[in-house]
């Protein structure tokens, strides 16, 4: 941050910002309250087998269940990104699914970006 632009910067931020609202819900009642039938969600959980990784108790596996049940039954459209993992294809066998390899270089030492196999997963028909 430069000191001697920060009001600039802070303008600019603001102008940016300006319709935008920012809250803390739990995911549940985030969806319950923007689900309409003119809405696309996206939804970004910790990977299948990584729920800890953020924090202890903050997402777990029965979440994934939950989530199913309520993706299952919004007005609106959604967009979920998650790893590819059997237990995530057997949960939302009910979605469509395209499977995608992405490339992670945080924590990269060897200067090479990891490919990882994910699934896009959403109510909208997916391209191949």
């Amino acid at each position: 941050m430069n000191l001697v632009r920060i009001e600039e910067e802070l303008s600019q931020v603001h102008l940016r910002l300006l319709r935008t609202n920012i809250e803390n819900l739990p995911w549940q009642k985030a969806i319950e309250k923007y689900d309409r039938p003119h809405t696309l969600l996206y939804l970004d959980p910790p990977y299948y087998d990584c729920e800890e990784d953020y924090g202890k108790d903050l997402f777990g596996k029965e979440d994934f269940k939950e989530m199913v049940e309520i993706l299952g039954s919004i007005k609106g459209k959604f967009i979920l990104s998650l790893n590819d993992h059997k237990e995530v294809r057997k949960l939302f066998k009910s979605f469509h699914k395209k499977p995608v390899s992405v490339r992670y270089s945080l924590n990269n030492t060897q200067g090479q970006a990891k490919k990882f196999p994910e699934l896009i997963i959403s109510n909208l028909k997916l391209a191949s």
